[in-house]
């Protein structure tokens, strides 16, 4: 690896974040990269940095997404944008200063998903990437997951425990399949409100603590869902 190419975060990930989603932070401010990939990975994506558009043609095709700064010290950053487009269909998300409607309608004309103006919020950034996630991303046919001694099939909404049927609500199904189709990731309360209750903005106060505890006395045990303080919920063992 050349030393010299400025990148935020690690290559390799551990047995813990192969299933995370990669996104890919083109940011010409490296201490402002480092922040953002920083909040990415507490909440359950597996990010990293670089600081310039050549990097960027470089690395985003081993990526899930693309957080994609305009202004970059080296390439215009829509002509970066338009050669992600033209190489594939990694989801593009052009953040930037540049606030004003012609720019906005140049950034989505050179292929970006979405524009979001600095300064912008982080709860805002995760929103708008769970919104192009889902609209390019179709979502997974049912299938049946295994995992250890829990054994989930989609279409018959059967979950069996060491060949036990146990008995789930609708909601408490759609929650644990959903942790258990990305095993090791830490999915955000703001993930899991999105997908299992399409809902990213309410406040649902312990809805999520409810059907989590409900969920481990199902199971038997509690370390079956991992509480990761201050950002979420993954999929533990017995």
């Amino acid at each position: 690896m050349d030393s010299a190419r400025p990148r935020v975060g690690t290559d390799e990930p551990s047995a813990e974040d192969v299933r995370a989603l990669r996104v890919l932070v083109v940011q010409g401010d490296l201490t402002a990269a480092e922040g953002l990939v920083q909040e990415l990975n507490r909440h359950g994506y597996r990010a990293r940095g670089v600081a310039t558009g050549a990097e960027a043609l470089r690395a985003h095709r081993d990526c899930d997404l693309v957080l994609l700064d305009l202004d970059l010290p080296d390439l215009d950053g829509l002509e970066v944008c338009r050669r992600m487009r033209a190489a594939g269909d990694v989801p593009i998300i052009a953040v930037t200063g540049r606030a004003a409607e012609l720019d906005c309608v140049l950034g989505l004309q050179a292929g970006s998903d979405d524009y979001v103006v600095k300064p912008y919020g982080l709860r805002e950034l995760l929103a708008r990437m769970e919104a192009v996630l889902r609209r390019v991303r179709p979502r997974p046919q049912a299938q049946v997951i295994t995992y250890g001694p829990l054994r989930m099939d989609a279409d018959a909404r059967e979950l069996l425990l060491e060949g036990r049927r146990v008995d789930l609500t609708p909601k408490e199904f759609d929650l644990l399949y959903l942790l258990a189709s990305r095993p090791g990731a830490t999915l955000s309360r703001r993930q899991l409100l999105s997908q299992v209750w399409d809902d990213e903005w309410s406040q649902r106060g312990r809805t999520i603590d409810t059907h989590v505890s409900s969920l481990r006395s199902k199971l038997g045990s509690s370390r079956w869902i991992v509480n990761v303080r201050g950002v979420g919920f993954r999929l533990g063992h017995v």
